[in-house]
């Protein structure tokens, strides 16, 4: 589960050196700065996936620098990947220096002096970052100093992949076990690491594994944008990834669930989502059916039922009556 910090409570005039002590002693050492110190706010979350650690944070805009002396105090050893989701950032890193905008992703090495920007007129700051210790990533630190602090763009490739995958972490990682989050763990290691070699033009020198988690990771990116067409199927999909339909099966098969198990279970709980929103309750209950791909009410009912106990009216009518009960409460 995630583990929370934040400035509330903290007096204002204290928040500021409260949260650099926390950095400084949970993350690494760190000179942490603001324009506006008595109006400094800030929350952060981590969650352990293993060797890996996801962390989420939001904050009002502040400099971080990392001098080699405060290297030589403390240093985890890792890389750390963000993704912005809110404001603007820059970086200055290893004689190179980027800016990034919400969706973007850049790179840093916590063994390396570094100054992390966000402009006061970018407003508050949110990002969520992988903490990826250096002795488990499968390239050479000689290539990934190519892509300390350079901007990664999130809007394409494997970057959205990734991007995609870091942000359902932040909204559905607390749900899993132990043994799920180290498997997830692993996954970021291997879907950052080919996210990296795409830009360094070193895909080839990836170990299989790690080439083979990408290719899932794009398979899953594309059945989920394409739930609503009746027509997607195995042959699609293998034709649109270049493979045989046979290589995709075998693929699904070594990850325990099959390409139509897939298709049918992720538009079901897509269907299921729409059914619960109380801002489609008029739409009817075909509709959502078709919107997800489904070609017809009675192979949806069925299915609906077989996997949720209930027809999709009554599940609907008992989601209705939940959220009525909820409001009734507050």
């Amino acid at each position: 589960m995630w583990s929370f910090m934040s400035t509330d409570g903290i007096p204002p005039e204290e928040r500021l050196d409260w949260y650099s002590d926390i950095v400084s002693r949970e993350v690494m050492p760190a000179a942490l700065s603001s324009e506006r110190p008595a109006e400094f706010q800030g929350e952060s979350a981590v969650l352990d996936l293993g060797d890996v650690r996801a962390t989420r944070a939001s904050m009002s805009p502040l400099r971080s620098r990392r001098t080699a002396a405060m290297i030589r105090r403390g240093d985890p050893e890792q890389y750390q990947l963000a993704l912005l989701l809110k404001g603007a950032a820059s970086l200055a890193q290893h004689r190179n220096e980027c800016t990034i905008g919400v969706g973007d992703l850049m790179l840093w090495d916590t063994s390396r002096p570094s100054d992390y920007r966000m402009p006061a007129a970018g407003g508050q700051v949110r990002v969520s970052i992988l903490l990826l210790p250096r002795n488990i990533m499968p390239l050479r630190t000689q290539r990934l100093d190519r892509m300390l602090a350079r901007r990664i763009p999130g809007d394409r490739g494997l970057a959205a992949i990734l991007a995609s995958y870091m942000t359902s972490l932040e909204g559905h990682g607390a749900d899993c076990g132990p043994r799920e989050l180290h498997r997830l763990g692993t996954v970021a290691v291997d879907l950052a690491t080919a996210c990296l070699a795409q830009h360094l033009d070193a895909e080839d020198r990836l170990p299989a594994e790690v080439r083979t988690q990408a290719l899932v990771q794009r398979i899953h990116a594309f059945i989920e944008h394409n739930l609503g067409d009746p027509e997607l199927n195995p042959p699609a999909i293998a034709a649109h990834h270049n493979m045989s339909v046979r290589t995709l099966h075998k693929l699904f098969h070594d990850q325990g669930e099959s390409v139509h198990a897939r298709i049918r279970r992720r538009r079901l709980e897509r269907c299921r989502a729409d059914l619960a929103d109380p801002g489609l309750r008029s739409r009817p209950v075909r509709a959502i059916a078709a919107r997800w791909g489904f070609s017809g009410p009675v192979l949806f009912s069925r299915s609906f039922r077989e996997t949720f106990g209930l027809s999709p009216t009554e599940f609907r009518a008992l989601s209705i009556n939940d959220s009525r009960a909820e409001r009734s409460a507050r």
